[in-house]
């Protein structure tokens, strides 16, 4: 047997759009309830979760949306109006795991996204540096 790799199999794997949005759901619970997190994250979390939904499904293989609506992904950019130490990029880890878990995606994919999760969550952390801080809101980025 041969290692998943990111693809479109992987999102069926994962259990499509639907199953994207509850982990996506999932993960933004415990960022709600966790005093360290939530004040990274705007007030309205609504618009995040869309992007993140979006970002998912096409970095597992579906449509471009994300894409075509925002342009290049640029997450570290995207994330420099945040300020994000090592200890937020750890929780993140650990509750996008946690919510990709309580959905039941087989452990094979867990371990393919998430090695690569782990070295993205800790290129998103900015927190002591001299980063533009402005945000960068609903851009499109190239």
């Amino acid at each position: 047997m041969t290692e998943p790799s990111i693809t479109d199999s992987m999102l069926a794997r994962v259990g499509g759009a639907d199953a994207i949005s509850r982990i996506v759901e999932s993960f933004y619970v415990r960022i709600e309830a966790d005093s360290h997190m939530r004040p990274i994250y705007p007030e309205d979390l609504e618009p995040g979760k869309e992007k993140l939904k979006l970002f998912l499904l096409q970095w597992l293989g579906g449509p471009p949306a994300y894409s075509q609506r925002y342009g290049h992904p640029r997450l570290r950019i995207r994330h420099f109006p945040f300020v994000i130490d090592d200890l937020a990029a750890g929780r993140w880890l650990r509750y996008m795991r946690e919510a990709w878990q309580e959905e039941g995606v087989p452990d094979d994919v867990v371990g393919v996204v998430f090695e690569r999760f782990g070295p993205l969550a800790h290129h998103m952390v900015n927190a002591n540096q001299d980063v533009p801080r402005d945000p960068v809101g609903e851009a499109r980025l190239e």
